[in-house]
């Protein structure tokens, strides 16, 4: 049986294939006598980069079938290492602990606690953990809700006494978490509130962390954290890396969770917690709070540990189902305080996540730009795949033809025209292959409101598939939307672009199962990314004109990303959705971008042009967390 199972999991090495033709920069498809280009391996095998590749894949391998043969955590066990470099250590307090003496800025953070009958040696350690803070000028705000376990509030009682900075109220009427929360705040004094429930724990340096963000930026309103698990045992695990304010993500899950520190004024200005929404009171209080905030920031510093045991949340959304429907309503009523037309669903195999349905008022015209040279068989499935498929009731096709010179291309060209004369028509540009002046030049052709940028080697699945890209590019917040691209394989292709992945921009989770859920359900939830990919990408015609489209100096490669820096640099939201799936037989019709020694110098300074431009991206990508690889593309620890 061992050797069975042996067998049966080496066959999934097979999954990795398409990981191996991305390390080599290459796709299986294109992985042909033609383009091996003998100098483009040989330097990539004895370069740093290329070892370093390589070592990286063959760890893969080794880390995948471990897992799979042993069924242990590999992340957690990734976590357990990275939290033996980084956790902060005695050393380290004693001198934080001298620096926050000369903090110019001194707030008074009020710690908000309300409790209800938590296990004892929990809420002591608690308690314990708001003590032992580094940064003292603070205040621990306790309501108990009445609970049945009297030696609870001896235990208040107790630290109370001993320390003037914890004040508490003792509630006559049980209330649940809500009413609790506002009794507390009703007591604090503080400038900022900070959010802890009762069997949680903060580390030592929470609170001065937050109070150096604000030296730093008195602006800032709102403040949050990454966060682990502790369970019964004491381990740490589960780390959540969080990007710095995505408010896509927020919309699909309340990612920020603990430790939040939230300027009072903006608390009091929308009344509290509001009673009903037990359960996801905090993810409520947070969507009204966000409205309110000139800054939200991330500190990018594991400051919270969730408790895990039997009643809690952190272990299972499911002891708590009244929580899904809470958050519901807070979504509903998030779009009706913003003037948005939607409905908002729970997701039933994803508990604590959500999708939002936006209303489409007006079907505006969709001018989908494909550029293509020959392979007409190919161009032909995509073009058919969109006609016999899609239910969007106003659309176009303009294909670009760019120097084809086989019969068969034209052929397909001219039964198109006969067959959809007002909804298909080919341009020609017989100029060098420059993508981004493919798309510039199409797009002063197009008719829409909306682009819809496609390549040729794709192949629609769906009938919704442009209204469903069309509920996000509507909203005025969104500029580029990305879909979920699959190759033929049902692996994934792209699902988002992280900038600095593999030296410059990467796609994250290549070659995973398309029923992978990804890191903290990544591939199953609506996510911001700096950069989507322009193989299936839809934006705004006014947004593509705002930003002077693409740039023609980048020709052949990270065009796409590049666009989609700019949209970002005006303020606009790029976003992934995972509704819509496309088949992409990537790189097929042209080959590899730099199969020969003049294309590769061209990719060496088209690489260069771009960290030029964008190094701030490069060094920190604000939708990717500091702390996760950036040689692995499955949101691992940086170890």
């Amino acid at each position: 049986m061992i050797l069975l199972k042996i067998t049966i999991q080496i066959r999934m090495i097979k999954k990795f294939k398409m990981k191996f033709y991305k390390y080599l920069g290459v796709s299986s498809n294109s992985w042909t006598k033609d383009n091996r280009s003998f100098y483009r391996i040989f330097k990539f095998i004895f370069s740093i980069r290329g070892q370093k590749r390589l070592w990286s894949l063959f760890v893969k391998i080794f880390i995948f079938l471990i897992r799979k043969i042993t069924g242990i955590n590999v992340r957690n066990l990734h976590y357990k290492k990275w939290a033996k470099q980084n956790f902060i250590t005695k050393k380290q307090l004693l001198i934080l602990k001298e620096k926050q003496k000369e903090l110019s800025y001194r707030p008074l953070i009020s710690i908000v606690l309300p409790v209800y009958d938590p296990p004892e040696n929990f809420f002591i350690e608690c308690i314990e953990s708001v003590i032992n803070q580094i940064y003292t000028n603070w205040e621990l705000c306790i309501a108990d809700d009445v609970s049945p376990n009297e030696n609870i509030r001896k235990i208040i009682k107790s630290y109370a006494e001993k320390d003037k900075r914890i004040k508490y109220v003792f509630r006559t009427e049980n209330g649940h978490i809500s009413a609790a929360s506002n009794s507390a705040i009703e007591i604090a004094t503080g400038e900022y509130l900070a959010l802890l429930d009762h069997d949680d724990l903060i580390t030592p340096d929470a609170l001065y962390e937050n109070v150096l963000a604000l030296n730093n930026d008195r602006e800032i309103d709102f403040l949050y954290s990454d966060e682990d698990k502790i369970n019964e045992k004491g381990q740490f695990l589960d780390g959540h890396f969080k990007p710095d304010f995505c408010p896509d993500n927020f919309l699909s899950r309340n990612y920020i969770c603990h430790f939040s520190v939230i300027r009072t004024s903006i608390i009091k200005e929308i009344g509290g917690f509001r009673i009903g929404l037990e359960g996801s009171q905090d993810y409520d209080i947070f969507l009204r709070a966000i409205e309110k905030c000139k800054k939200i920031h991330h500190i990018p510093k594991m400051l919270y540990h969730w408790r895990i045991h039997s009643e809690s949340t952190a272990l299972n959304m499911d002891t708590k189902p009244y929580a899904t429907l809470a958050a519901v309503k807070a979504l509903e009523d998030t779009l009706t305080r913003r003037n948005i037309k939607g409905k908002v669903e729970s997701i039933d195999e994803l508990p604590g996540f959500y999708k939002i349905k936006y209303d489409i008022e007006t079907y505006k015209k969709v001018s989908i730009i494909i550029p293509s040279k020959n392979m007409a068989e190919l161009t032909n499935t995509c073009i058919k795949s969109i006609f016999n498929l899609t239910k969007y009731p106003d659309f176009e096709v303009i294909l670009i033809n760019n120097n084809s010179d086989e019969n068969t291309f034209f052929e397909m060209v001219k039964k198109w025209e006969q067959k959809e004369p007002n909804r298909f028509k080919c341009i020609t540009d017989n100029g060098d292959f420059n993508f981004s002046r493919l798309i510039n030049n199409a797009a002063k052709e197009a008719k829409g409101d909306y682009l819809l940028l496609l390549n040729n080697d794709t192949e629609v699945t769906q009938p919704d598939w442009i209204s469903l890209l069309v509920e996000q590019a509507q909203r005025e917040s969104i500029g580029a939307v990305g879909v979920r691209l699959l190759y033929k394989n049902e692996t994934i292709q792209h699902a988002g672009v992280i900038i600095g992945l593999r030296g410059i921009a990467g796609h994250p989770f290549v070659g995973a199962d398309k029923n992978e859920p990804g890191y903290f359900n990544y591939l199953k939830s609506v996510n911001n990314f700096s950069a989507v990919t322009a193989a299936c990408l839809m934006v705004r015609k006014r947004c593509f004109d705002e930003v002077n489209g693409f740039s023609e100096d980048l020709a052949i490669e990270f065009n796409d990303v590049d666009f989609c820096l700019k949209l970002k640099e005006k303020g606009y939201n790029n976003i992934f959705t995972p509704e819509i799936t496309l088949y992409h037989y990537e790189s097929i019709s042209r080959g590899h971008p730099h199969k020969t020694k003049e294309s590769y110098e061209k990719h060496l300074k088209e690489n260069k042009l771009f960290k030029d431009r964008w190094q701030k991206y490069i060094d920190h990508d604000p939708c990717y967390n500091k702390h996760l690889s950036l040689e692995y593309d499955d949101f691992r620890v940086k170890l």
